[in-house]
């Protein structure tokens, strides 16, 4: 994937981190860029997460392993970004509401990307 495609990408994190603020309560974005930064640092977490422990249990992999680790990752970052507050429910509500989005907006991984680029080399 591009450099436009994973900042594409980013935007629409970010966009769709705004709508969960909006949504959820006990979920709380100080505005854009707070968002932008959060989905930023889920991002990376997740990729993290991705790299060390597989597929399965990342926030993108299904089930309820992936919920629950989208939700401490969520709650997680808080302490990483700035003007971000979110309870442990609003954690689970907000992996919950993203995870809905993801139905309807599914989007590849960075590690699924870069896998399949080795692998088309």
């Amino acid at each position: 994937m591009s450099f436009l495609g994973h900042l594409v990408r980013l935007v629409v994190a970010t966009i769709v981190l705004m709508v969960v603020g909006w949504i959820v309560p006990a979920f709380s974005i100080g505005g854009f860029w707070s968002a932008f930064f959060l989905a930023l640092v889920i991002a990376v977490i997740g990729w993290i997460i991705e790299g060390i422990f597989g597929k399965r249990i990342t926030p993108f992999g299904r089930g309820i392993v992936g919920f629950l680790v989208s939700a401490a990752i969520i709650w997680f970052a808080q302490f990483i970004v700035s003007g971000v507050h979110v309870s442990i429910l609003g954690a689970i509500l907000a992996a919950l509401v993203i995870g809905i989005i993801d139905l309807f907006i599914p989007v590849s991984t960075p590690f699924d990307s870069t896998k399949r680029e080795r692998s088309a080399t």
